[in-house]
């Protein structure tokens, strides 16, 4: 009778090992910075979000008076009637005062980490 072979060597299994933990090795650094990457990218979101709303509150508030309201500094733009649901907790504004029709470079920091993530947006104003 033939016998057949069934099964692994322990040499096919230990180079699975070998071969299984080099690529650990590799990839597992990649995947440690992660949460900074996340943080910076959902604060520059957060930006992007504030930009945009002011951008639609201009256009909104300067074919009505009676629709959006009204931005006099870059803290007006996260406020409920401009941005849907507010500024998300974490976050803090720091910008000057902007005039009607002028637009204004405004910081938005994410405090959340140490130390606070910030990316900048732009504020329309309007009276």
């Amino acid at each position: 009778m033939k016998q057949t072979q069934r099964g692994f060597t322990l040499i096919e299994l230990v180079m699975v090992i070998v071969i299984l933990g080099v690529l650990a090795a590799v990839a597992i650094p990649k995947f440690v910075d992660l949460k900074g990457d996340a943080v910076t990218a959902s604060t520059q979101g957060v930006a992007g979000a504030l930009s945009s709303a002011s951008a639609i509150n201009y256009a909104s508030r300067s074919i009505s008076a009676t629709r959006g309201a009204a931005v006099a500094n870059c803290t007006d733009v996260s406020n409920g009637n401009i941005l849907q649901g507010g500024l998300p907790t974490g976050y803090t504004i720091t910008g000057a005062a902007v005039t009607a029709g002028n637009s204004v470079t405004c910081t938005i920091s994410n405090t959340t980490v140490a130390p606070p993530v910030t990316a900048s947006f732009t504020a329309v104003g309007i009276s």
